[in-house]
């Protein structure tokens, strides 16, 4: 029983971790390239810009209204396929002011934009972490379980083996009082 609830905890926690990963793109809010978008923005909290281009090539945003600097490109790369389509980072976006900003993107081949969480790589990795840690949990529980019942049954029955053991075959019969006079002749 232990086993089944820290697998289910496992599988609980990878399933979490994938779904906030993917809900962290807000596909429903898309826009092709060339087209623009406005989001609300707050303060100091980064977010990301994601590309699905239909192949390689140059891409550019462009948010009016705030300050040189705000849009960086990251330092590494993220990737997520959410159906048929892959989103990949390609800048990151961190407002010194609050509020609503129009972003532009454009790229050299056909390409959809959205806006998105920028991602927690240490959470999924930590997330996926904790689910492989219950994962192994589960298995040595389960084992050690099994092991403890096996022993514990082994000596249990080499108990009741000797507590019914019959009285040995040898030794002297058993004694008891005359039933009667020996059979002979009677006169």
């Amino acid at each position: 029983m232990l086993g089944l609830v820290l697998a289910g905890v496992g599988i609980t926690i990878i399933v979490v971790t994938v779904k906030n990963t993917v809900d962290s793109i807000d596909t429903a809010r898309s826009f092709s390239s060339g087209e623009s978008q406005t989001f609300s923005f707050v303060q100091g909290k980064t977010k990301a810009i994601y590309v699905s281009p239909s192949g390689k090539g140059h891409v550019d945003c462009r948010i009016p209204g705030m300050r040189p600097g705000s849009m960086t490109q990251p330092d590494s790369t993220f990737q997520i396929t959410l159906g048929s389509r892959t989103w990949e980072r390609v800048f990151e976006v961190r407002p010194d002011n609050s509020g609503n900003y129009t972003l532009t993107c454009t790229s050299e081949l056909p390409a959809e934009f959205a806006l998105g969480d920028k991602p927690q790589v240490g959470n999924m990795i930590g997330g996926i972490a904790a689910a492989i840690g219950c994962f192994i949990a589960a298995f040595a529980g389960a084992a050690t379980i099994v092991v403890v019942t096996a022993v514990r049954r082994s000596r249990h029955r080499r108990r009741l083996v000797t507590t019914w053991a019959p009285p040995p075959q040898w030794g002297p019969p058993p004694s008891g009082p005359a039933t009667g006079p020996p059979p002979g002749p009677v006169s």
